[in-house]
């Protein structure tokens, strides 16, 4: 794919749809841009959390969500 952009005055560019469709991004998501060599390339930002692997560490045998939570908590209250 070889598709065209202009730079403004203010450094900024506006990119085709068809790119975003092929990076999969919207608005209010981040581009990282890398150097290798003489070209640039660029790439999605991650979405995924940086703390979603460790929700859940430290509470063994409670599962994730808000709704677990509460289960555990109901239980330890009526152990029945």
């Amino acid at each position: 794919m070889q598709i065209r952009a202009k730079i403004t005055s203010k450094g900024q560019i506006t990119i085709p749809k068809a790119v975003r469709r092929a990076l999969g991004v919207k608005e209010g998501d981040g581009l990282i841009f890398e150097q290798s060599g003489d070209e640039m390339v660029v790439r999605p930002q991650k979405r995924e959390s940086p703390f979603a692997k460790y929700q859940g560490i430290g509470t063994p045998g409670i599962g994730k969500g808000r709704d677990a939570v509460i289960r555990y908590v109901r239980s330890l209250r009526d152990p029945e």
